[in-house]
């Protein structure tokens, strides 16, 4: 008997983790050959925003961000994990791999904030009141009560110098204008990590970058199930057509080399569409060099807009693209080849600065926030060498020493004011010396914070569709925390398994409101 999937193909639109994760569902649970599943992606190189790099003309390294994982939180992208081998050891999975290093190396912050050159004890998280009152409030706010709502429409102005804010904001990345339905949903995902926010102890980290760590090995397992990979290749259109109130996708258009082509879409086949991108536009500088923005729009963006125009069902992506001023930040990758920069931080807590988690600096105008991760961070980093990373959540403030915004600053300028902040100016002369600042410029970045409408963000299925789905960092979760790794994996998991119509669980969200333990404990820690 012909089954619904039998000489079926299946496209993705976008190379990063939701198509990645979308094809190993596919192979894993539908029984599907890799084969017959292709992955479009612009760029040359598959996995999106879990990017890292050597550049070997400058001797650096360099990323688009860092990840950080938490194991009730990120139980679909564990489970995704739990299926593919590890590089260096493949008897284990990398879900095994992660488990064992973070047993072995504990992330745990004694420094989380500091202030004029000294830490501060930030388990207080000194709030007013109506402040503690209003944020168990948020949790049981509906989220149609909070549809376009601000932050910092809700809180009142001294709730954003408050201990609680700065650890909040930094550890997530969001800002006072962002959406109060985002940071409800955050509220309530991480609940259960309410008493640890001042030393990040809940996290996880990869045992590498996330390319190395998490792309490369689901790269190597999906390559040798025999995935079509099209990079270079931008995908600028798809006409639908409909069959008895059914959409389904008849022709995908895409662009390779200059040439134009055309895939006519099968009655039995697929496609999954990667909407918007948090990297889109996103630019590298060098150590003398600041990063350019650029502001014309992306083929994800473009393509996205295209659709949403055809059908209200894609949603409105134009309430997510167009404020760059309030997307954007900077993020740096710093090389360091000498051990001056890593022993001076460790004077301020008499232990060893790697795994030491995040570090925000309070009084700076870029509000610079590094993370010190444990070493080697790259697969092929030699052992004299040491990275870090940061980023400034306001980068269009000039800094508090170099009198330029951070988004217009070089890696050098950066350096120079991360170590002025941390009272290292008698040796900051060395540390330029044998450093490398590597800054990125990301437009985008944390744009699917922008407040909205429930209505704006389209559904993994959309209505009344056949044959297509919509994955990735836009698209709608109920109750789902965008910015993770884990809403990208779930998104693919949902949409493969509702259009095959998979007889498999969809991995639950860990709710633990649900949880009288973890709720009195919470409403201890705000009162604290």
């Amino acid at each position: 008997m012909k089954t619904k999937t039998q000489n079926s193909k299946f496209y993705f639109i976008g190379g990063g983790i939701a198509s990645l994760a979308g094809a190993v569902f596919l192979i894993r649970d539908g029984n599907i050959s890799g084969e017959d599943i292709t992955i479009f992606e612009a760029d040359k190189k598959i996995g999106g925003s879990l990017d890292a790099q050597k550049l070997t003309a400058q001797k650096a390294y360099c990323m688009r961000g860092f990840r950080m994982f938490e194991k009730k939180v990120y139980s679909c992208t564990f489970d995704l994990f739990a299926s593919i081998p590890s590089l260096k050891d493949p008897r284990k999975t990398i879900q095994t791999e992660f488990v064992e290093f973070n047993k072995k190396f504990k992330t745990r912050s004694k420094m989380r904030l500091l202030e004029k050159e000294k830490i501060i004890n930030a388990k207080p998280f000194k709030m007013k009141l109506i402040d503690r009152i209003n944020l168990l409030l948020l949790l049981i706010r509906s989220e149609t009560s909070l549809e376009n709502l601000r932050i910092k429409d809700y809180f009142t102005t001294a709730f954003f110098q408050s201990n609680f804010w700065f650890e909040f904001a930094t550890t997530f990345s969001f800002q006072a204008w962002d959406s109060a339905i985002e940071i409800k949903r955050y509220l309530l995902r991480f609940l259960q990590d309410a008493s640890e926010l001042d030393d990040t102890e809940c996290i996880y980290s990869a045992p590498y970058n996330q390319y190395d760590s998490i792309v490369l090995p689901i790269l190597k397992w999906l390559k040798k199930q025999g995935l079509n990979f099209k990079t270079n290749c931008q995908v600028s259109d798809l006409d639908f057509e409909k069959i008895k109130n059914k959409k389904r996708v008849k022709n995908l258009t895409y662009l390779q080399r200059k040439k134009q082509k055309q895939i006519t879409i099968g009655e039995n086949d697929y496609v999954f569409i990667t909407v918007g991108s948090i990297i889109a536009n996103s630019s590298f500088g060098s150590a003398r060099k600041a990063p350019r923005l650029c502001v014309k729009k992306n083929i994800a963006w473009k393509l996205w807009e295209k659709l949403a125009k055809q059908d209200s069902n894609f949603g409105r992506p134009s309430s997510f693209d167009q404020n760059i001023q309030k997307s954007k930040w900077v993020f740096f990758t710093l090389t360091l080849r000498d051990t001056t920069f890593l022993k001076l931080l460790e004077n301020f807590t008499k232990e060893k600065a790697e795994g030491a988690g995040l570090i925000t600096i309070k009084d700076s105008n870029w509000l610079l926030t590094i993370a010190l991760p444990h070493q080697p961070y790259f697969l092929d980093q030699p052992k004299n060498i040491n990275v870090c990373c940061g980023y400034g959540l306001t980068s269009d403030r000039k800094g508090n020493f170099v009198k330029k915004k951070m988004s217009d600053c070089s890696g050098i300028e950066i350096i120079t004011e991360l170590c002025r902040h941390l009272g290292f100016k008698k040796e900051l002369t060395k540390i330029l010396r044998t450093s490398t600042c590597i800054p990125c410029l990301l437009p985008y970045i944390t744009s699917q914070f922008s407040p909205r409408k429930k209505s704006d963000r389209p559904k993994v299925i959309p209505k009344n569709s056949s044959n297509f789905a919509c994955i990735g960092q836009y698209c709608e979760i109920p109750n789902g925390i965008v910015f993770t790794v884990e809403h990208s994996i779930q998104s693919a998991q949902m949409a493969v398994y509702g259009l095959l119509n998979l007889k498999k669980k969809i991995t639950p969200i860990y709710k633990g409101q649900h949880h009288l333990k973890i709720i009195y404990r919470a409403i201890k820690t705000v009162f604290r």
